[in-house]
């Protein structure tokens, strides 16, 4: 076994080795709780979601950090705009709602997608309001190292000092003189800063801005600036050297190029691994609002059931660009029910044997663990299964039950990998499924015993009866089988 991903930091695949033997320890930016999820927040989650249970199988004990920045400029002007007498609502939306409690409500939403998706819980979620100790810790230390100062105005405003970093632009092999200025203060106060690329550390309070934003600091009142809060958590949790840290590709400039610069430069070795996911397009277009080509996931969820939700989200490899089709959710709908139909057909054929439906499981064939292993290949991994699927159909035309069952428990663990099994969702009423099931049944025997009596008539009746309630109804040499018909 030979893990290999690739590394933004170095610009090529390497092997993975932990820093620690048997532990893996993985960071991923997570929301900024200023709106709703969009799309590119939950393919990020589920592609390191994906990394986590594929090192999970591997035999690693897997330590995940995913923050909330639950204090930004973003959620402070939504808060603001609340209290304006022209406010027009968003879905969800509350009037003259305090900054705080609209962070925290979109918290909620984002937890609830990652559930309804099968994202696993981090090992921990911090929030970026409850680290401003380590925050004030980690911004002395740069001062301290003469990589941070005070704004040159004295309005409370702290700067990283780029030049003061020769490896400044490394992540993204960028050259200082060639980037733009950072854009977290205004024009007019540009002289706060000795150079244009300084980012802030921490921000000064500004009037009119509530109280409740604003910590007591060494500098003054004010607040934490966006690239420092993950260098603290991350360090918090993780120590000063961990092996990943992940997050979508749109971070890694200026998000994470500052995060590794300001931890570097305070001596942290930091992150061993980056990783990029890829974004989502529309139709090869990238997603705007203002174009008005975007897809939220709550209207995916709307179009298909969240496992088919899912397996279109993480069935990309993690860095390559993921295009959204009007046909996109029904290709995966179909992919997922000849895996579902696969399955259903395999546990009623094996169910007579106990010791055939239960033996042993809990490996995934070597092609797929191959394609794992080589950067997250999950396409490769996905042809896998699918060709799993197709050799356990063919297993049960033949009667073939031991292999029937190999190929099922080697799907059922590939599903469970990739985070789309069933199981992996919630529940659906046992009961009510249950007592289709038996009505269904009941035609079924009442069609066969008719076409038994050669009455073609009454067993095309009953067939189309099933049809026209979204049973579909498909013959074999072992008899007639059902499924659900989508849409």
């Amino acid at each position: 076994m030979t893990l290999r991903f690739y590394d933004t930091a170095s610009a090529e695949v390497r092997d993975f080795v932990p820093l620690v033997p048997g532990k893996v320890s993985l960071y991923y930016c997570g929301a900024t709780v200023q709106g709703m999820p969009h799309v590119g927040h939950i393919r990020s989650a589920i592609a390191f979601d994906q990394l986590t249970r594929w090192l999970e199988y591997r035999g690693f004990r897997v330590t995940v950090v995913r923050n909330v920045t639950d204090i930004d400029d973003k959620i402070l002007a939504k808060s603001e705009a609340s209290f304006h007498p022209d406010f027009e609502q968003e879905p969800g939306a509350v009037p003259e709602e305090e900054w705080w409690a609209l962070a925290y409500r979109y918290e909620q939403e984002f937890l609830k997608a990652y559930d309804t998706l099968g994202v696993s819980r981090p090992t921990y979620e911090p929030r970026a309001t409850g680290h401003i100790p380590e925050m004030h810790a980690l911004i002395q230390l740069l001062i301290d190292r003469g990589h941070a100062y005070p704004a040159l105005d004295g309005s409370g405003d702290v700067y990283f000092d780029v030049r003061s970093w020769n490896k400044y632009g490394a992540l993204t092999r960028q050259k200082i003189d060639d980037m733009q200025g950072a854009t977290d203060v205004e024009p007019q106060f540009s002289n706060r800063k000795k150079d244009p690329r300084d980012f802030a550390l921490w921000k000064g309070h500004k009037e009119g801005e509530p109280t409740t934003a604003s910590w007591v600091s060494p500098w003054g009142a004010g607040r934490p600036g966006w690239h420092l809060e993950c260098s603290a958590m991350v360090t918090k949790y993780l120590g000063t050297e961990f092996d990943i840290h992940g997050g979508g590709l749109d971070l890694r400039f200026p998000h994470h190029e500052n995060e590794m610069a300001q931890s570097q430069a305070a001596g942290h070795g930091f992150a061993n691994f980056w990783m990029h996911n890829g974004m989502v397009t529309y139709q090869g277009e990238k997603m705007s609002k203002s174009v008005g080509n975007t897809v939220s996931p709550a209207e995916m969820l709307e179009l298909a059931p969240p496992r088919v939700v899912r397996y279109y989200l993480g069935q990309a490899q993690y860095r390559s660009v993921l295009d959204y089709q009007p046909t996109s959710l029904q290709e995966a709908a179909a992919a997922v029910e000849r895996i579902d139909g696969f399955i259903a057909r395999a546990l009623r054929a094996l169910s007579s044997d106990g010791a055939l439906l239960f033996g042993s499981h809990g490996t995934v064939p070597d092609a797929f663990a191959a394609a794992m292993d080589d950067d997250l290949n999950v396409p490769q991994a996905l042809a896998v299964l699918h060709d799993t699927v197709r050799s356990g159909n063919s297993a049960l035309t033949d009667g073939d039950l031991e292999a029937t069952r190999q190929a099922l428990a080697g799907v059922t663990e590939m599903l469970r990998v990739l985070g789309i099994s069933a199981a992996a969702q919630p529940a659906v009423d046992d009961q009510a499924t249950s007592a289709l099931g038996t009505l269904i049944e009941a035609q079924l025997a009442a069609r066969a015993e008719a076409r038994s009596r050669k009455d073609w008539a009454a067993s095309d009746a009953i067939r189309d009866t099933l049809a026209a309630a979204g049973i579909l109804v498909e013959d074999n040499a072992d008899g007639a089988t059902w499924s659900l018909q989508r849409g």
